[in-house]
This record gives C-alpha cells, structure tokens and sequence, in this order.
C-alpha cells in the first residue's frame, strides 16, 4: 500500500489573513506551511466584549500537536482581532517532537495531547530557569474511530473488540464479537488493517490509555506516545492516518473528529455497555462532564479514567484534552505577557469558534481553574 512520506515541517506561521476556512488541503496536511481556522471564527472575536490584555511581545512560536493544530488557527484569527499586530507561528509536528523543542528552548510553548511524563518534568523545570512546567488544557477533542468498510455504513464496537483489533488478535471484520455488536450487519470477510500513528502522538496515547481504562484484561499494553500494540501498519501523524484508511479497503483507524470530519471518514460508534454511542457533539459533551482533575492547584494535569470507562449512557467515551505546556516561571517579561495574552483570549472568546472546527468547547468549570492558573505565569 502507498504511503505519503512527511519530512520535518518547516515552522508555519498561522496569520489571521491566511484563515479561509477548514479544508483538509489546508490544515489535515501535518507538514503544510500554514494552518487553517474553521470559518466560524470569524464570529468568534465577537463573542466577549471584555477588553483583551495585550501585552508583551507580538511574535510567539509554539510546536508539537496536530490534533490541536485547527484550535490554534481559530485562536490565533481571534488573538489577532483582539490584539491587533499579535501572531503566533505554530507548527503542527507532533506531540512528542513539540514537548522535545519546548525543552531546547526552541519555541515559547507545546501542544501536546498528553501532560508531561515523569521523565520529562525535570529537563522542562530546568527550560523553565528552574520553576516547573504546567501543563494547561485549553481544547478538548472527540477522537474518531474512522474505518474504510464498502457496504457497511455503521458500525458498533466496543474497547474489548478496539483492543484485541489493534493486538492482532481479531483479524476480520465478521469475526464473532463483532458481529454480536452489529446485529442485522452484512458483515464480510475482509482482513481488518488497523491504521495507528507512527510518530510520537499524544492521540496514541490517550487511545492506549482508553483501551486500558475500558478493556484493562483485554490492553495489557500499556499506555504512552508510541503504539504498543503490535499489529497494523503505521502511518505518519494525523494526516497520515487519514490517507491511510481512505487508501485502505478493510482499514480502521484514530483520528480527531475534525479531520475525520473534513475527510467525510464513516466513523464507528462504541458501545460502552449501556447501547451505542455516536460521535456527536452532545455525546462528546456528556462525556466531560466526567472528567477531573488529577490535583490541586496551577498544573492542570486530568484524570480521564473516570471518563475513559465510563458507562453512561450517551456518553462518547474517547476524548482527548489538549495541552499547552507552558513555563509556570522563567520567561523574560516580554513573553510571560504574550504567553497569557494568548491563553486568556483562547480561553475566552475562542472557544466560540470551536465546534464547527471539531472540537469541544471547555466547560465552564474548566476555564475557570485555567484562566486562574494562566493569570498565575510569571
């Protein structure tokens, strides 16, 4: 099967003049030259007529998630409606590539699907001049189970059958379990082809990290931003993956709403044992409301196992929330301000933009631990 090769992105300035509108061309392109906000910003600036503080420098550069990277484009369309003269260059390489150049102290902050690991809290303190590295979620995302199935229009699995799919240990698609799922479903034989990031990727591992929480004796796996599962084919970030199972006849794969959205991808729906669950909107909403988080305090790491396997019903279980690893302390005053220009004014009037770019907007119990701990940087 032909793949698309993607080679390091060069930084792409995500401007206000460039937003056009969410294409998959645009911005479902992990190594494009710039990212694309959906077009309901532009009624997003409007949202709040409370003045933005718009200090500090007008040039930030962050890195790292590409599940977040069509947030970033509403956010920065609106910071710069806010803040005239204001941008931020974002470049949409990774999870893992975003947190290792805040590290180096190539860019003022990261995007990352998941907080930092324990062996990343250190050499983030010392980027930081000492001070710790918070980790602040500023999007949440539905992730979407896209699958290339001709014939089979919907789809019900579970975390059981995800799990033993994504280890080898179900190899087609009318094996008994599924069908047990799908009653009344022309199932055919096809092999089924798991398509799983290959590149480090916080969506791979909030996805591992669901199959633990929801199927814990079927994913002994583990959790982190490799694949561990062992079967499939990968591909190269969230692009990749979409290319991959549009290109692949029997395929299932991981992806953010948005893209899966762009991409017209039919998506399954999960069964979390109280009846399938489409991916909507309000299914992804009814899912956070059970998340919490994992502390007190200014670092806002989540515990999502109690959403990961949870059994309401309606409740879209697998979300991921996007981060912002950000210096608690240790910028010059310049960036310290434009850093908490960026965030307040995303926490605000951006999250209107939201959900037409696929997202969900933060509950209010959310935004007021993040805009408390963003007024906190120093």
């Amino acid at each position: 099967m032909k793949r698309n090769t993607f080679g390091k992105a060069v930084l792409a300035t995500v401007s206000a003049t460039a937003i056009a509108g969410l294409t998959l061309t645009a911005c479902g392109s992990d190594n494009n030259s710039g990212s694309s906000a959906s077009t309901a910003a532009s009624g997003a600036s409007g949202s709040s007529s409370a003045a933005a503080d718009c200090g500090g420098k007008n040039a930030l550069t962050a890195e790292g998630s590409t599940a977040q990277q069509n947030a970033i484009a509403v956010f920065n369309q609106v910071w710069g409606q806010k803040c005239a003269g204001k941008n931020l260059s974002y470049n949409p390489t990774g999870s893992g590539a975003g947190v290792t150049q805040f590290i180096a102290k190539q860019v003022d902050f990261a995007g990352s699907d998941s907080p930092l690991s324990k062996d990343q809290v250190d050499p983030a303190a010392a980027r930081c001049g000492g001070n710790p590295a918070w980790n602040l979620p500023l999007v949440f995302g539905p992730v979407a189970l896209g699958y290339n199935l001709p014939g089979v229009d919907k789809l019900v699995v579970n975390a059981d059958v995800l799990a033993k799919i994504f280890t080898g240990a179900i190899t087609t698609w009318n094996d008994p379990a599924i069908a047990a799922l799908n009653s009344g479903a022309n199932l055919p034989g096809t092999k089924i082809t798991p398509i799983y990031r290959s590149d480090s990727s916080g969506t791979t591992d909030n996805f591992q990290k669901y199959l633990g929480a929801a199927a814990p004796q079927t994913w002994t796996k583990g959790a982190g931003k490799e694949f561990q599962g062992g079967a499939g084919e990968g591909a190269q970030k969230t692009a990749g993956v979409v290319q991959a199972v549009q290109a692949t006849e029997g395929s299932i794969g991981y992806v953010e709403k948005g893209f899966a959205d762009q991409a017209k991808l039919t998506v399954a729906a999960i069964d979390t044992g109280s009846g399938a669950v489409e991916l909507t909107d309000d299914t992804a909403k009814t899912a956070i409301d059970s998340a919490k988080f994992a502390a007190e305090g200014n670092d806002l790491v989540l515990d999502l196992n109690s959403l990961y396997a949870t059994k309401e019903a309606g409740a879209y279980p697998l979300m991921l929330a996007t981060y912002e690893i950000v210096c608690s302390k240790g910028y010059d005053a310049d960036t310290a301000a434009a850093v908490k220009s960026f965030l307040t004014v995303s926490a605000n009037d951006g999250q209107a933009g939201l959900a037409a770019a696929g997202y969900v907007p933060l509950p209010d119990k959310f935004k007021e631990r993040l805009l408390t701990s963003v007024s906190a940087i120093q």
